[in-house]
């Protein structure tokens, strides 16, 4: 049975989520009387915290307006989901702009934890392995992830200012239908009133975001990560890149994963050139075989070292400057390799 001191935390980590709480409400969730809630409220009042007695029909107590709450308690438990939560968020991409938040934060928990709890987590974060790079992602704004949360929530409308991806700045008003997390990336999903079409924004190219009076109906298929995914599939990119690779589809999807590119089975016709890296060659197991992978792009120049690392034969379909970007990274590589 928990404590008396138990109690009053709880009760005081219950009016500090925020509302009015019933005598009633408070009594089930302690497991206790309504006078018993009352001798746990006066405790909290002896000790400095502002509680506040609210009367009538919906009466109950509340915290004072204001009130600066004590340090954050977290069991063990709270304190290792929070802390991994945090280095998979910044592991991830998936952070706010103040990332010296995240980490300010991650030292605060890690000093609190008890030293075996800390030692375990070390080792784990030491097994683990990461396919993305710290930072490797531009994080959005606090402010502008904040505003276009409530217009979502509330149903209204947003001025904002956009860079779009050839740099061009512009004044924009969008009605948010939801903020979705993608590949590293936030994207805000809505309609653009002046053209009549629905637009996805990235929000880490969003600057000076503050809602506008009104209100809008989101459409009932307005589902944002659908909206988001549709969009990618049918949007233009610069580069069609077709390339074959003989391997495994797990081989080949450890570099390019499906959001990356899209896979289909390639049976070559018989006396097909290969050059060196021929269809025999390179042996990776019974699942080997030939594959046609399909990715579009805006830029080139990932998709060299990302073929370099595969360590798989492959051919270069199209387009032409790719062939070239591969020919160039292999010339880099090998003058390196003879460095002295």
């Amino acid at each position: 049975m928990p404590r008396p001191a138990a109690r009053v935390l709880t009760l005081l980590e219950l009016l500090q989520s925020g509302g009015t709480r019933t005598v009633a409400e408070l009594a089930e969730r302690l497991g206790v009387d309504g006078r018993t809630v009352r001798r746990y409220v006066d405790q909290l009042i002896d000790l400095d915290v502002p509680v506040e007695s609210v009367r009538g029909r919906y009466g109950g107590y509340r915290l004072g307006a204001g009130y600066r709450l004590p340090p954050l308690m977290l069991s063990d438990d709270e304190a290792l989901a929070v802390l991994l939560g945090l280095v998979a968020g910044r592991r991830a991409g998936l952070m706010t702009a103040g990332r010296t938040a995240g980490e300010t934060a991650s030292a605060k928990i890690r000093r609190v934890l008890p030293r075996h709890l800390a030692g375990r987590l070390d080792t784990l974060l030491e097994s683990v392995a990461f396919t993305d790079r710290p930072g490797e992602f531009a994080s959005p704004d606090a402010g502008v992830l904040l505003t276009l949360a409530d217009a979502v929530r509330h149903g209204r409308p947003v001025s904002m200012r956009y860079t779009g991806g050839d740099g061009r700045r512009s004044e924009r008003t969008v009605h948010p239908y939801g903020i979705v997390a993608h590949a590293g990336r936030w994207y805000v999903t809505g309609r653009d009133p002046l053209i009549g079409e629905d637009r996805t924004f990235r929000l880490d190219r969003i600057t000076d975001a503050r809602a506008l009076p009104g209100s809008f109906e989101v459409p009932a298929d307005g589902d944002p990560a659908r909206r988001l995914l549709s969009g990618f599939a049918t949007a233009a990119y610069r580069y069609d890149v077709v390339v074959r690779i003989h391997g495994t589809a797990g081989q080949i999807r450890a570099r390019l994963p499906a959001a990356v590119a899209r896979l289909e089975e390639y049976e070559p016709a018989e006396g097909e050139e290969f050059g060196e890296g021929g269809p025999g060659e390179g042996g990776s197991g019974a699942d080997a075989r030939w594959w046609r992978v399909l990715v579009r792009a805006e830029r080139l120049d990932w998709l060299p070292p990302a073929l370099a690392a595969l360590d798989r034969p492959f051919v270069v379909e199209r387009p032409d400057e790719l062939r070239d970007l591969v020919a160039a990274f292999a010339d880099r590589l090998a003058s390196f390799a003879r460095r002295a």
